[in-house]
């Protein structure tokens, strides 16, 4: 009986210093929470500056809207250009910041549908678009500058890969605004084989 009471108190006080030993290391282990940077006046301004649509948002939100467009492609030279219509919606979305816009029409036969995100970023000075559709899986980014002080034409350059060679092709898009009901959208691509070559055109007409 003895053995058994010493061998259970042995028990009880190995228990109660690794229990103390794990409580010390707990404690130990927690550390105060790191206080956050704190932010200048000057940053304060360049975040807000950043933040704050400007006159290039007040162009693109002229793109808002319901449009009808007449697309016009080429797909090598010397070939006669395909032909066909369809509809653009856009809006301005997350407070006048972004321009999104939605593509549909018919293309080779099949139903087309594309959709693009047009922005101006404050800090790099710059007009910055992307594009996907449903004849691809890729992401396309095109970044470019206006043209004249009143932007009424605009390029953009890029890169895309190329499904034929799987290499990438330099893409080329003039933005030309005719007036606030019409814009012609013009694309230029450089597979770095034969030049640059316009393969596309788009004639837009607000509808109403």
């Amino acid at each position: 009986m003895k053995g058994r009471f010493w061998i259970a108190v042995l028990s009880m006080c190995v228990l109660l210093v690794t229990g103390g030993l794990a409580v010390a290391q707990g404690t130990q282990e927690k550390k105060p929470a790191a206080e956050a940077p704190q932010m200048s006046a000057e940053d304060m301004k360049a975040m807000e500056a950043a933040a704050t649509p400007g006159e290039p948002h007040k162009r693109m939100a002229q793109m808002a809207g319901n449009w009808t467009y007449k697309m016009t492609m080429w797909m090598a030279p010397g070939q006669p250009p395909m032909e066909t219509n369809g509809t653009i919606e856009s809006s301005m979305i997350l407070g006048g910041r972004y321009l999104q816009y939605t593509y549909k029409g018919n293309v080779m036969g099949q139903e087309f549908e594309g959709r693009g995100t047009d922005a101006w970023d404050n800090v790099s000075k710059e007009y910055i678009g992307t594009w996907v559709d449903n004849m691809g899986t890729g992401i396309m980014v095109m970044k470019g500058k206006c043209n004249d002080p009143a932007c009424k034409v605009m390029t953009a350059t890029g890169e895309m890969n190329d499904p034929m060679t799987g290499g990438p092709m330099k893409v080329k898009t003039v933005t030309t605004h005719v007036d606030k009901d019409n814009f012609k959208f013009e694309m230029f691509m450089d597979s770095g084989q034969g030049g640059e070559m316009k393969t596309m055109e788009i004639n837009a007409k607000r509808k109403g």
